[in-house]
């Protein structure tokens, strides 16, 4: 058995290498947390989801999450660390051959029992290489320090590996009460701070729902997460969202952000205290509100964007940071329940949100060709809707029986390419059709193609809104 020691790799440049000054941050950001307060009134939580980046960006996230174990201190004993790999291809799932993981806090030591006990899986496998330098499992070492005092890690660097891997590793690692599994990973990657807020809006819709088909632009560490997830459902795990935001609410600019979110696991849907409950619905409740003062500023937008084309009186714009970044929108114009305009993009340019939705407005108004241009009399009785548009991302489907499948119906709005002839439908179209081929059909012919075609280098791409209506101006 090795005796060597892994040492600090990323102190001093994602947390502070001084002890003094890393407890200092760690105490201001636990005692600050709603959960400090009522972690006792409930049980423990079984699995946690936490971010991995330089503390000044998620520490605060994190700790919403690390917070909740003060009261167990003593009482879980062991960690279940699992991280992607950022620095060395990994097939499979890394342990350590070492005794333990120093940081600037002292020593964790690394539970070998339960590593030697996994031998015979084939998908782990020892490499003290991947590691060396990985931060992920590093970062939350000093928080675990800092809320659990003396524990032991079972630490796993995760690379290529089917989610069934994993959660077989973690069957076998579960343990009881004294056992806590952390998935370190962080969500979207630089995205504008607006399609980054509603790409992790999804995500976490998917983690709540322990759907374990998270991707790897949804989240970096989505292997590790899938398996957790799968695990997570077959024991009946009750999932609590702890906190949602990205580096442009804590320390980074806004045109290219990381998402973080921190998500707790107990045993059943009773088992979180009340209070816990309350706070975390709460903070999403601010989410929501915080999304709708944007809706409100694209809608104010959109609306005043035309009335002044018309000559007609405008509204009051309330502002938003998000409408500084890139964006991309469509903007959909309805009378009398029917459509009356819809055009937009599906990429976020050089133009900021801004500029987007307005520019999308007048569009639909006055240029989408299936409608003549809006006059004024159409303004009263005009109900506009705004949707602000995710990130693409590619559609794995070599036949359409590949897509019905993995499509989803009311989530999903669908981006159709083929040589040069591209379709899109947003979200809100699934509620026209009966199902996923009928959607795809009418995709092909709205990019000018036979309703049933389909070819090796047809592409489809997803992405997901958030949509924003208002009522109808008052006639």
């Amino acid at each position: 058995m090795s005796s060597s020691i892994r040492r600090a790799a990323v102190a001093g440049a994602f947390y502070p290498a001084m002890p003094g000054a890393l407890r200092g941050a760690m105490t201001d950001w636990l005692s600050s947390t709603p959960a400090a307060a009522d972690a006792a009134r409930g049980p423990a939580p079984k699995l946690l989801v936490v971010p991995h980046a330089g503390y000044v960006y998620s520490g605060p996230i994190a700790a919403q999450a690390y917070a909740l174990l003060a009261p167990w201190r003593g009482r879980i004993e062991r960690v279940v660390l699992l991280g992607p790999a950022h620095r060395v291809a990994v097939r499979g799932l890394a342990v350590p051959t070492t005794c333990a993981f120093e940081t600037p806090l002292g020593a964790v030591a690394v539970d070998r029992a339960s590593i030697d006990a996994l031998a015979a899986l084939p998908q782990v496998v020892s490499s003290d290489v991947a590691h060396a330098h990985e931060h992920s499992l590093e970062v939350q070492l000093p928080f675990l320090q800092a809320v659990l005092g003396s524990f032991s890690i079972v630490p796993f660097v995760v690379g290529r590996a089917a989610a069934g891997e994993v959660a077989e590793v973690l069957e076998r690692t579960w343990g009881g009460d004294e056992t806590l599994v952390v998935v370190s990973t962080d969500l979207s990657h630089y995205l504008p701070y607006a399609h980054a807020r509603a790409a992790d809006a999804a995500t976490v819709e998917q983690i709540l729902a322990l759907d374990a088909s998270i991707d790897h632009d949804q989240a970096c560490g989505a292997t590790p997460l899938n398996g957790a997830l799968r695990v997570a459902r077959a024991r009946g795990l009750a999932p609590r969202l702890l906190e949602l935001r990205n580096s442009g609410d804590t320390a980074g600019d806004r045109s290219r952000v990381v998402g973080y979110g921190a998500i707790g696991f107990w045993p059943d849907a009773t088992g979180v205290a009340p209070a816990e409950a309350a706070d975390a619905e709460a903070r999403v409740a601010h989410d929501s509100a915080h999304d709708d003062a944007l809706g409100a500023a694209l809608l104010s937008r959109a609306r005043n964007a035309i009335a002044a084309a018309l000559g007609l009186p405008q509204v009051a714009e309330p502002s938003h940071p998000a409408l500084a970044a890139p964006g991309a929108t469509f903007v959909t114009l309805r009378r009398a329940g029917e459509l009356r305009g819809c055009i937009g993009r599906l990429e976020a340019g050089e133009h900021s949100l801004d500029e987007d939705v307005r520019r999308n407005a007048r569009r639909a108004a006055f240029e989408d060709p299936r409608f003549p241009s809006l006059g004024p009399d159409e303004w009263p009785g005009l109900a506009v809707e705004v949707s602000l548009l995710g990130a693409l991302e590619p559609v794995a489907a070599a036949t359409e029986s590949d897509a019905c499948r993995v499509l989803r119906p009311h989530e999903d709005g669908v981006v159709l390419d083929w040589r040069g002839r591209r379709a899109t439908f947003l979200p809100q179209v699934w509620a026209q059709m009966a199902d996923a081929r009928e959607f795809l059909s009418a995709l092909r012919r709205k990019a000018g193609l036979p309703t049933g075609f389909w070819h090796e280098e047809l592409t489809l791409s997803r992405y997901r809104v958030l949509k924003y209506a208002d009522g109808e101006v008052p006639a």
